[in-house]
This record gives C-alpha cells, sequence and structure tokens, in this order.
C-alpha cells in the first residue's frame, strides 16, 4: 500500500489536530457550566411542523406487528420484545433505529395501534438512553432523530396524556442542546452538514431558540459554501448526496418563509445548483449514474426533489467542478467520470473509476458500472470500489487509484481513503456534424508503469453511435516497457441487457428488454464476454455480463472500438 507523502502527512496532521480540538470544543460546551448558551434545555411548543418529503411506507406498520424491523439492508426479528434489546444487526441498522427516520411509515399507516406503537417506542428510547453514549448519540444520529421527531410532531404529541407530553419534549429540548454542543465533532461531509440543518430546523421549529439561529445558520452556510460545489455537485463526488441534502433543505426554507426569517443566502444558492446538477447526472431510466459511493437509485425521492425545481431547456455537457461529462443526443446518454478523487477525507467512499462512463438508450440503462453496495453486502464493498469494477482501461490488473491503508487516518474518514490520479484531464466539444465528443486522460497509471491513460468518447449526432479509443503513452517521448503489461478495458452492461459473442469473436451483440439491439466491435485487442456482478441493486448483487477488450501493452497502446444501433 502506498506509503504518505510529505503533504499528505501534513494533511493528516491537520485533520487529527482538527479532530482533536473538535472534540475538546464540543465537551467543553457540553458541559453544565456552558450549556446554558443553548437556550432552555425543553422544547415544551413547537412553532411549525416541516414538511417531511420522504416517501412513507404504509406497510411498515405491517411487519412491524409481525415483528420484522428491516433498516439498511437487514433484517432483524423481534418478536413482542423490544429493538432497543436486540444486538444490532449491523451498525447501518443500529444508526437507521435510532434516527427514528422510520417514524414517517408509522404515521402514513394510518393505524391507531401503529401510531400508539410509535409513542411507545419513543418513550422507551428516552427512558433507556438517558446516559448520552453510544451510536444513538453521534451528532449525526441526534440530527436526524430532532429532524424525524418535530417533522411527526403530530403523531407524538397530539392526543398523549400530559406526562408523555413532557417526557418527550424534555428530551427534544436535551437533544436540541447537546446537538448544539457537539456539531462540531461530527465527520467531515454530509454528517457534519446533517447535523447543522438538524440544528437550524430545530431553532426554527422549536419556541425559545431563536436566539442561537443567527449563530448556528452562520456555521450552516459556511459548512454549505464548502460542500456543495460551484456545479452543484457534493465535494464527495457522491452523486447521491445532493439527494439526501435537498429532502431536508427544502422544508427548512420553507421553514424560514413561515416564520418570516430571511434564510442564508447561500441556502437558496446551493438548492438552485444542486437541482440542475441532478438532471445532469441521470441516464434515461431515471437513475443517478453509479459513480463514487452510488448505490440503488430511489427514483421516488429524486422526483420528488426534482418536482421542486424547472425543467432546464439544456443541460451543461462538462461539470468541472465536480468532474463529470455529459454526452447527450438523440434518446442515448452518456456520464463520465472526468475528476480525481476527493481530499482524503472525504475520500472513504470513493471509487477509482477515473474515466469510466454510464450510458443509456432511451429508458434503458446499456453500459453502467457496478456500483456500491448495500449496507447488508458490505463484502463487496472492496471489490466494488476497484477500477475493474468500472467501465474503463485497467492496466496490469491494478487500479488506478490507491487505497492507503492507515490506522489514523482510517480511524478519521471511517474507512481507507483513496487517492491518485493527481492529474486529469478533460474536455467536451460539439462536433461539427451535429456529434459531441470527450477528450480526457489521467496519470493514475504513471508512477508503477510511466504510462498516462487517454480516452477519446465521440457520440454523432443522432445517438446511434458511440465511437471511442483507449489509448496508453509515456507522459513524453517514446517508452519501452521491460516487460509488457497486460490490460483490460472493461464494459458492464446492465443485469437486464443481453449479450453474447459473434462467431469467430468478431463482435459482441447486446439486446435490450425493450427489443433494441446494439453491435459492439473493436479493433487493438481480444474481444470477450465474461461474466460481471452488478453490486447496485436493491436486491443486491445480481449477476450480469460483461465486454472485456485484452491485451498487452509494451510502451504504447491504443484499441478502437464503436457501438453501433442495429436498424
Amino acid at each position: 500500500m502506498p506509503s504518505l507523502t510529505i503533504a499528505e502527512q501534513t494533511r493528516l496532521a491537520r485533520l487529527a489536530t482538527d479532530r482533536v480540538r473538535r472534540a475538546a470544543v464540543a465537551r467543553l460546551l457540553g458541559s453544565r457550566l456552558l450549556r446554558w448558551r443553548y437556550g432552555a434545555p425543553v422544547a415544551d411548543e413547537l412553532l411549525i411542523v416541516p414538511q417531511e418529503l420522504r416517501t412513507a411506507d404504509p406497510s411498515f406498520a405491517d411487519e412491524l406487528a409481525v415483528g420484522h424491523l428491516g433498516f439498511g439492508g437487514a433484517v432483524a426479528y423481534i418478536g413482542g420484545g423490544s429493538p432497543f434489546e436486540l444486538k444490532p444487526p449491523s451498525r447501518e441498522w443500529e444508526r437507521e433505529l435510532h434516527g427514528f427516520g422510520w417514524l414517517r411509515h408509522l404515521r402514513a399507516s394510518d393505524n391507531e395501534d401503529a401510531c400508539a406503537q410509535a409513542v411507545d417506542l419513543v418513550s422507551e428510547w428516552i427512558r433507556r438512553h438517558a446516559s448520552r453514549s453510544g451510536i444513538g448519540w453521534e451528532p449525526p444520529v441526534i440530527g436526524r432523530r430532532l429532524i424525524s421527531w418535530i417533522s411527526n410532531a403530530p403523531l407524538l404529541l397530539e392526543g398523549v396524556d400530559q406526562a408523555t407530553y413532557d417526557r418527550i419534549a424534555d428530551s427534544l429540548g436535551d437533544q436540541l442542546i447537546r446537538l448544539s454542543a457537539t456539531w462540531r465533532d461530527a465527520a467531515a461531509g454530509y454528517p457534519r452538514l446533517l447535523s447543522l440543518t438538524a440544528l437550524v430546523l430545530a431553532d426554527l421549529c422549536v419556541a425559545g431558540h431563536d436566539r442561537h439561529l443567527r449563530e448556528i445558520a452562520s456555521a450552516f452556510a459556511e459548512e454549505l459554501e464548502s460542500q456543495v460545489l460551484p456545479d452543484g455537485g457534493h465535494i464527495s463526488r457522491n452523486p447521491g448526496i445532493p439527494v439526501e441534502l435537498l429532502l431536508d433543505f427544502l422544508p427548512l426554507r420553507q421553514c424560514f418563509a413561515v416564520r418570516d426569517r430571511a434564510s442564508p443566502p447561500a441556502l437558496g444558492a446551493a438548492i438552485e445548483r444542486m437541482l440542475p446538477q441532478l438532471r445532469f447526472m441521470r441516464l434515461g431510466d431515471g437513475s443517478l449514474a453509479r459513480f463514487n459511493g452510488m448505490g440503488s437509485p430511489n427514483l421516488d425521492l429524486l422526483a420528488t426533489v426534482l418536482a421542486y425545481g424547472e425543467v432546464p431547456a439544456s443541460l451543461a455537457e462538462f461539470a468541472p467542478a465536480s468532474g463529470y461529462a455529459r454526452l447527450h443526443r438523440g434518446d442515448t446518454v452518456i456520464i463520465a467520470d472526468v475528476g480525481p478523487p476527493p481530499p482524503l477525507e472525504l475520500a472513504g467512499q470513493a471509487h477509482a473509476g477515473c474515466l469510466s462512463f454510464e450510458m443509456s438508450a432511451g429508458r434503458c440503462p446499456v453500459f453502467v458500472n457496478c456500483g456500491a453496495p448495500g449496507a447488508a453486502d458490505q463484502d463487496w464493498r472492496a471489490a466494488s470500489r476497484a477500477t475493474a469494477s468500472h467501465n474503463t482501461l485497467c492496466l496490469g490488473g491494478k487500479s488506478s487509484s490507491k487505497l492507503v491503508q492507515h490506522e489514523l487516518l482510517e480511524s478519521l474518514v471511517g474507512a481507507p481513503p483513496i487517492r491518485f490520479p493527481e492529474h486529469v484531464v478533460a474536455s467536451v466539444k460539439d462536433q461539427p456534424d451535429g456529434g459531441v465528443s470527450l477528450r480526457a486522460s489521467h496519470d493514475g497509471y504513471h508512477r508503477p508503469f510511466g504510462l498516462i491513460h487517454h480516452r477519446q468518447l465521440t457520440l454523432d449526432a443522432g445517438g446511434c453511435k458511440l465511437s471511442g479509443t483507449d489509448s496508453l503513452g509515456p507522459q513524453r517521448g517514446k517508452l519501452r516497457l521491460a516487460v509488457d503489461v497486460p490490460f483490460a478495458v472493461h464494459f458492464h452492461l446492465h443485469p437486464d441487457a443481453g449479450c453474447s459473442l459473434a462467431p469467430r469473436a468478431a463482435h459482441a451483440e447486446i439486446a435490450l428488454p425493450t427489443g433494441e439491439g446494439w453491435t459492439f466491435t473493436a479493433q487493438g485487442a481480444q474481444i470477450a464476454v465474461e461474466d460481471s456482478v452488478h453490486c447496485a441493486d436493491l436486491s443486491g448483487p445480481r449477476r450480469a455480463l460483461q465486454i472485456v477488450l485484452r491485451g498487452a501493452c509494451y510502451g504504447e497502446s491504443e484499441v478502437k472500438w464503436v457501438l453501433e444501433r442495429r436498424t
């Protein structure tokens, strides 16, 4: 595994120092001497109840009634007992349990027994977890719980006796004070922004906490500016995170309006940037492209947030800050990863998929990356991050990015981050004949092999022909390797697409579920159809196929390939 450079060691030292400082500040501000700064530790009156935009599933109540509780891709059987007594099947399951996002399902069931059970479970949590320790008191978990309890306040507070009302209100106030002191200790990226979002929302909704709003709204706006990039992508480069952010930001903006308060300009600006970026990252079937931690798509949630933005007359072809390119002609859409990994502290979920692409024809995905597995299938996690799991060139069986296995860094990030490529260059140009072309290169293979990977993709005006060139060569001059290095260019097919090799391996025939067919031909490498695994599926990893172009590089190599719709 690669050792840290001096610059990375310096960055790691700063990250560690910052984590220690944030934890110390959180402990100090959470002390009894300073807790008064955040207002009264009660929430006995809610001024407004924010809208819940996340889709509700009324059948959740029926499953709970028979003792089944499914979170994070895992199902636990609780029988007639309490979910808080179980040994959690996974940490993700435990976080979702303590986050109480599932309250919306019980509220949607419109079942008196389910509603009563919701109140009972909240009361039980308060009784069991007053010690303020464990996963349930991690800042982002507190944040999700505050948002859920406040958004579902009618379920929890209407029609209950005074003792239950006071117990829930007191706990809400205590959690708000706790998060006000500890949000700084949340992990960098989405967890910290979620924590701040919950605080701003709670300060708007809970009576008596207005005096803290200006301070926390300022911190929220600062975090927004650092995490939401100028083109609307998230700094982690995960296309799915803007969806989660918008599901909380849109109700938050409405709360500012209802309270007749001016929302931070950064909030409205971030929303306006993220909505078109989500459309930019969508394939023809409506799903987001599977890059850098993006797993199985939730089309309902995506459709919900996109309903709040106007459909633009046209979409950009290049998002340089996020590092993605989009080629769209006819009914064919191609989205390519043309960016380096995010900063080390945010690269724990990033993938080694530089210059990979996804493609859809009409509403059918054709080529898709393997994607990130669900929480219940983390055994596939490492493989899904590798370059070979993406639609790009893999040299010498190695990934273009390297895992950084460093105990301190992993403790800060939560997983081994990746680094490399350091330099990625890309440009998108319209062609005179109406087509569009992407040219890109990365230096992920320069250190081990002295080679640069160049890729060109050209989509014709009708969206019926995609021409590609993948080449390897030195940065300058000529290079002759001591031994030939094998390479493979992978094209992973969506599980619903079929593929077969023509006689004498002259070309591959792709069949889509609609009956449409595409022909794949190549020069400069041997073509084969091999097995693949699609990790980003709601049902878990699925068997799929891939077209693979194999050859050997002696110092310079070039492979040309064409994908053409059959008429």
